[in-house]
């Protein structure tokens, strides 16, 4: 007969408890880790594009396109187009735009058309290591992970990340490959008035496009163009959070 059966239950219930513990830890270290190596390793696919090649896999004919481009061969002016149409306070934020949260907030409780306030670290962080839709965990994620890319990645870093990874059509990820199917040219040649379409297709890639632009799409275009031109163009990307 065993004298001393909680004895023995004792350590077991320790060890199951340090570990839990540590687990915290362990999935603060991978996500560390997750960011901290496409600072400097241009990565070869993202969530999303994986996502997409599994919906692919039940569609006839489906490629996914996405070939990287550094930075200084995207032309300059599509960086500025896509802070000119999703993220105008892009340099000068830490990763939130606080104005644009509250205004979000305050248009939704009065029951208007329900509005976002993504920036654009926040849409790598998305785009990178999630999936879409909503939901508390994918926001608590996504802020994290905003979060790891603002301390550890430079601004650039972060516009040339997302121009590459960024759903211009369906199944077309990233400038090089956005610019070859629309316009038949690399992503270096792209005049203002293209890369503003690129952007205007944007968070709609399959349902706007930019080769064949509706009304819609020559609008926003439009607009994108002068709010990068008010923005002062390419030189507007420079400027320092903060400044």
């Amino acid at each position: 007969m065993d004298e001393f059966p909680n004895d023995r239950r004792a350590p077991r219930k320790g060890r199951w408890l340090r570990r839990l513990l540590l687990l915290p830890v362990l999935v603060l270290a991978v996500t560390v880790l997750q960011v901290l190596v496409p600072r400097f390793v241009d990565p070869g696919t993202s969530a999303f594009m994986v996502w997409r090649q599994v919906d692919g896999l039940g569609e006839k004919d489906f490629t996914l396109r996405y070939q990287w481009r550094d930075y200084d061969r995207i032309s300059p002016q599509l960086p500025i187009a896509l802070v000119a149409a999703e993220d105008q306070k892009f340099p000068l934020h830490h990763g939130f735009d606080m104005e644009a949260i509250d205004k979000a907030l305050e248009g939704n409780a009065r029951g208007g058309r329900v509005r976002g306030a993504s920036t654009i670290t926040q849409q790598v962080a998305k785009n990178l290591y999630l999936w879409g839709g909503g939901g508390f965990l994918r926001k608590g994620m996504e802020a994290w992970y905003t979060l790891l890319i603002e301390l550890t990645w430079p601004k650039q870093r972060i516009l040339e990340v997302y121009a590459n990874i960024a759903e211009f059509g369906d199944g077309v990820y990233g400038a090089e490959a956005a610019a070859q199917a629309f316009f038949g040219k690399p992503a270096s040649e792209l005049t203002a008035a293209e890369a503003a379409r690129l952007a205007a297709v944007l968070p709609h890639p399959k349902k706007y496009s930019a080769r064949n632009p509706g009304p819609y799409v020559q609008r926003r275009a439009a607009w994108i163009q002068r709010n990068a031109r008010n923005l002062g163009g390419p030189a507007y990307l420079e400027r320092k959070p903060g400044g």
